[in-house]
C-alpha cells in the first residue's frame, strides 16, 4: 500500500477531526475518523463503552479498530488515546505520514467543555494533568511532523498540514 494517508494524532482538542476533514477536501483526499469507526463496530458511545466495560476494554476495542483499516488517500483523524497502542501506531504509521497537533494543558482546557460526555480517556486515580502529561513523550515518538496548534485558527491548521504533506 502507497503511503498517501495522512494520520492526524493529538489531544483532545487539538483539530485532528475539524481540521482534517478540511484538510481533506484541499488535499482531495477522502476523511476518515476512527472514533466513529470504533462507535459503529461497539453501537456505542465512546464515553459509554469507558463507563459501561472500562478502560482496558476501550483500549482493546480501539486497537483492534485501527488494526482493520486498509484505506488509501484519506486523511485519518484518530482518537486521542491511540498512542497507547503500539501495534496500532505501527499500522498507522505503515499507512501513511503520521502528524501531531501539538497543544499546550491551557489550550486542550480551554478548547474542550465537554470532558464527561466526550469519550476521553482518563485511567483510574489519574487527572487530566496527568493524562496531558502520560501522552505528551508518546505523541511525539510517533510523529513524523509535529505542527503547534496553540495560536492557530483552523484555517492555519488545515495550511499546515497541506504544507507537511506536500510531495507526499
Amino acid at each position: 500500500m502507497d503511503k498517501s494517508n495522512v494520520v492526524l494524532i493529538g489531544m483532545p482538542g487539538s483539530g485532528k477531526s475539524t481540521c482534517g476533514v478540511i484538510a481533506a477536501k484541499v488535499m482531495l483526499k477522502n476523511f476518515f475518523d476512527t472514533d466513529l469507526l470504533l462507535q459503529g463496530l461497539e453501537r456505542s458511545r465512546l464515553q459509554d463503552l469507558i463507563d459501561e466495560k472500562g478502560v482496558d476494554y476501550f483500549y482493546e476495542a480501539e486497537e483492534k479498530a485501527i488494526l482493520s483499516l486498509n484505506i488509501e488517500a484519506t486523511v485519518i483523524a484518530t482518537g486521542g488515546s491511540v498512542i497507547y497502542s503500539e501495534k496500532a501506531m505501527e499500522h498507522l504509521r505503515s499507512l501513511g505520514k503520521v502528524i501531531y497537533l501539538h497543544l499546550d494543558y491551557e489550550t486542550m482546557m480551554k478548547r474542550i467543555n465537554n470532558f464527561t460526555t466526550r469519550g476521553i480517556v482518563v485511567k483510574k486515580g489519574s487527572s487530566l494533568p496527568d493524562m496531558y502529561n502520560e501522552r505528551l513523550p508518546l505523541y511525539e515518538k510517533y510523529a513524523d511532523e509535529i505542527i503547534y496548534c496553540d495560536d492557530n485558527t483552523v484555517e492555519e491548521t488545515v495550511e499546515e498540514i497541506v504544507k507537511a504533506t506536500d510531495g507526499d
